[in-house]
């Protein structure tokens, strides 16, 4: 298998690419077009009168941001998700998060295993980059894994949620709210129905929903490989590189926004100000976490400090794991980046890490998407402060939250213009799919030219 791996790549290399690339699933923005599917069979459900508690059509627009919301797991919303949509409407946006989250390749390959279709070359290698993973072999059985390891994690934390939500519910209501809620925190869509509140507000001070809801927002934002890595190898020396970079800097971003915002919002009355000591450091951490990838929320976002807003606009932007459902340029990327400039201080000119090399062609794509990323979110923003009549901060919390998918937002959403909302369904979509098919697109367009031209030098600094 590694002999046809290696004449694969050397294939797409040398330009010959049409009968793979061009086939079916062959091409990354197939990725793409599975994406704007789901959110067109979606906002269709949603536009029905079923869907929403008035018993009439839904304004398309309603509709159709909810729809892109859910797919792209995002959980901006521009009607109250609890009130304004009836069981179906919820069952609709759930089952949307799930694929979503899941995503569109490894739910169309989970479909075919089933129905017993036969997985073609085309979709293994459009299969094996959007799941992050070097072989070409075995990759059926993996998407069997990953899907069943993911709906397995949401079981557990089901059960978790309806051993602490039988106590505040109904029953019936506790096993409702507990599985889609479920869905929701695994897959970081941020999405709440539960009555009468503002996203999880009311348990602020419960331990016993927090710590569930944190767990599956956490193993949501890695990587099925990091998985393996945890559960299988166990001692650090042995993960992959991949694993070691995304764990270390996943728990100093933990730690550093845990910190801000402790000490940010410590005295904001609005806010943390309220609560005891032990309740604080609590939600400080858990809005680290929900706050870069999730968009969960004990406190209303609107009422945080300048300072908090801003940085959590930075942990917005970056995001979770590779291939994880979460959204951002991603983990690895700033990994890459930083580990790549600490490499230039020192006058390196490889970049070298737990005793292995960083290829140059990996820096190069961790730049392309932070630039991208940069420009994406500048747009936006220029864009919304023309349509809208908004705080700049808010409005660029607004932006980041949607290319990110995370979801938070300091109240604005619901306001926006038609254009505004037009723009960040836009930006959700963009947010989802862009980064995932850039790195498809460098990826199968990577190649070794036959020559080189003479080196020049230019100023920089």
């Amino acid at each position: 298998m590694q002999i046809n791996d290696q004449y694969i790549r050397s294939d797409l290399q040398s330009g010959n690419r049409p009968r793979v690339a061009s086939r079916n699933l062959g091409s990354p923005y197939v990725l793409m077009g599975g994406f704007a599917l789901l959110i067109a069979i979606g906002t269709i459900l949603l536009l029905l009168p079923q869907s929403n508690q008035q018993g009439n059509l839904t304004p398309f627009l309603d509709a159709l941001f909810t729809a892109t919301s859910a797919v792209t797991v995002t959980g901006l919303v521009v009607v109250d998700t609890a009130t304004y949509w009836t069981k179906f409407g919820h069952v609709i946006i759930m089952l949307l998060i799930f694929l979503g989250g899941i995503g569109i390749m490894t739910s169309a390959t989970f479909l075919m295993i089933i129905i017993g279709q036969r997985i073609t070359l085309a979709n293994r290698l459009l299969l094996r980059e959007n799941l992050g993973v070097n072989q070409l072999g075995g990759l059926v059985a993996l998407t069997f894994r990953i899907v069943i390891a993911m709906i397995t994690i949401q079981l557990i934390g089901f059960f978790m949620l309806l051993f602490s939500l039988k106590d505040e519910f109904p029953i019936g209501v506790a096993i409702w709210q507990s599985a889609f809620h479920a869905v929701s925190g695994f897959n970081n869509a941020g999405f709440v129905i539960l009555p009468n509140s503002e996203s999880i507000s009311t348990f602020n001070n419960n331990i016993a929903i927090i710590f569930p809801m944190t767990l599956l927002i956490i193993f949501g934002a890695l990587s099925y490989s990091i998985w393996i890595d945890l559960f299988r190898y166990r001692k650090f020396s042995k993960f992959t590189l991949d694993s070691k970079l995304v764990l270390i800097f996943t728990g100093v971003l933990i730690i550093l926004g845990s910190i801000v915002l402790f000490i940010s919002e410590y005295n904001n009355p609005l806010t943390f100000g309220e609560m005891s000591f032990s309740d604080k450091l609590i939600n400080s951490i858990f809005h680290s976490i929900s706050g870069r990838t999730a968009g969960f929320t004990t406190v209303d976002f609107g009422d945080m400090e300048q300072q908090s807003k801003f940085f959590l606009t930075g942990l917005m932007f970056i995001g979770g794991a590779s291939a994880s459902t979460a959204g951002g340029i991603k983990i690895n990327t700033l990994a890459v980046l930083l580990v790549a400039t600490f490499a230039s201080i020192r006058g390196n000119t490889h970049v070298n890490v737990f005793g292995r090399e960083i290829p140059q062609t990996q820096i190069f794509r961790a730049l392309t998407i932070l630039l991208l990323g940069v420009f994406m979110v500048f747009l936006v923003s220029f864009l919304l402060t023309i349509t809208e009549g908004f705080p700049f901060i808010d409005i660029l919390f607004e932006a980041v939250s949607a290319f990110g998918t995370v979801g938070l937002s300091t109240g604005i959403t619901g306001d926006l213009s038609d254009i505004g909302r037009s723009i960040i369904i836009a930006t959700m979509f963009i947010g989802r799919v862009g980064p995932i098919t850039l790195g498809l697109v460098l990826a199968r367009r990577e190649q070794t030219p036959p020559y080189r031209f003479a080196e020049e030098r230019v100023k920089i600094g």
